[in-house]
């Protein structure tokens, strides 16, 4: 057997263990980017990134594997589905109902189960393990969402995907409802065959998006972005944006939940991604009355853990805030905030002072 023919039956092995380890799909690409370097840094000049230094950081190295990695020659780029098994088949009706809730503390999807960096990084390493046990040592890292990579582009090019007008990775069997991984590997590994777009005249999540942050088809403004302003902001929320967030406490699903593709969003096989601690059901002022030992206590192993108190009532108050301009009675949701209008953070004073304040207090 030749040495292309061992590397095609290899990777033919790694999509079937990939699939056994919980994946949905495996697919193989080469380490060329460059076609995404200029508009990377067009992005990075307009400043878009916000206060997400990282993401200038380490220059053109994000798309360039073979410098993050060097002797990188394949990547075998993964995706995972999160949408846990109870929340079909209507999931997208009952998460827009809850958004229409004023009450209602909206968490993203993603983040009501275990930390999906732990639980792809921890998979993906397996995958090595297996990898490494019928070819002997090879060079790889094991990466998801955690260093400079490229991810939507280097699924896009690997055929798991194309990139959606929401910037987002798309699959006409899977919508977006995923998370991506990758291992860069020195294993010279046949490469798979790009995804074609099928976007189409739609610009459903352009439409929808509460902050106009998706600022034109494939380019979306960081700073405007819910998921930014709840997760990644360390500071205040900007005022003009506030009333815009509504009842959403840790990031935004209104692309995902408007884009068609998602009529075929797949439920996970993982367990992992199953919600905890009633985080698709909670209300503001439940979620506003943890203390810090509970906050920390119930979001151990959890990707919200990592904001902090301080910002998880920062972004509770603005939803708070928020329930005004539902004309509900907001007696309760006044009690909940004077309690905390003096506290220790003058962050989320600042927030807590607006949202009484918009209840008229």
């Amino acid at each position: 057997m030749s040495d292309a023919d061992r590397m095609f039956a290899l990777a033919q092995t790694i999509k079937a263990w990939g699939r056994e380890l919980g994946f949905a799909d495996i697919r193989i690409t080469d380490v060329d980017l460059s076609h995404r370097e200029a508009g990377f840094a067009a992005w990075l000049a307009k400043g878009y990134h916000g206060e997400m230094d990282y993401m200038a950081a380490h220059g053109m190295k994000r798309a360039r594997p073979a410098e993050l990695v060097p002797g990188t020659v394949s990547v075998i780029a993964a995706r995972m589905s999160y949408l846990p098994q109870a929340g079909l088949p209507d999931w997208r009706e009952r998460e827009t109902a809850r958004m229409q809730d004023a009450d209602a503390a909206v968490v993203s999807v993603y983040a009501r189960g275990r930390d999906y960096h732990k639980v792809i990084r921890a998979r993906l390493q397996q995958l090595a393990s297996r990898i490494e046990a019928q070819t002997g040592p090879f060079g790889y890292r094991v990466f998801t969402d955690s260093a400079p990579v490229m991810e939507v582009a280097l699924a896009e090019k690997a055929g798991l995907g194309w990139r959606g007008k929401h910037t987002l990775l798309l699959n006409r069997e899977a919508g977006s409802m995923f998370f991506l991984g990758e291992i860069l590997t020195d294993l010279p590994l046949p490469a798979d065959a790009p995804a074609s777009a099928h976007c189409g005249q739609c610009s459903a999540c352009i439409d929808v998006c509460p902050t106009q942050a998706i600022v034109g088809p494939y380019e979306l403004d960081a700073r405007r972005c819910i998921s930014y302003l709840t997760i990644e902001l360390k500071g205040s929320i900007p005022v003009e944006l506030r009333s815009l967030i509504g009842n959403r406490v840790y990031g935004c699903d209104d692309c995902q939940l408007f884009c068609p593709w998602n009529k075929f969003a797949q439920a996970t096989t993982l367990s992992d991604f199953d919600e905890r601690h009633g985080l698709g059901d909670a209300s503001l002022i439940e979620l506003f009355g943890w203390n810090e030992e509970e906050f920390n206590r119930k979001m151990e192993g959890s990707a919200i853990r990592r904001i902090g108190y301080e910002r998880w009532l920062r972004n509770i108050a603005v939803g708070l805030g928020n329930a005004a301009a539902a004309n509900k009675d907001g007696a309760a949701i006044v009690a909940a905030l004077r309690a905390r209008a003096d506290d220790a953070s003058a962050i989320v004073r600042e927030h807590v002072a607006w949202a009484l304040g918009r209840h008229g207090v």
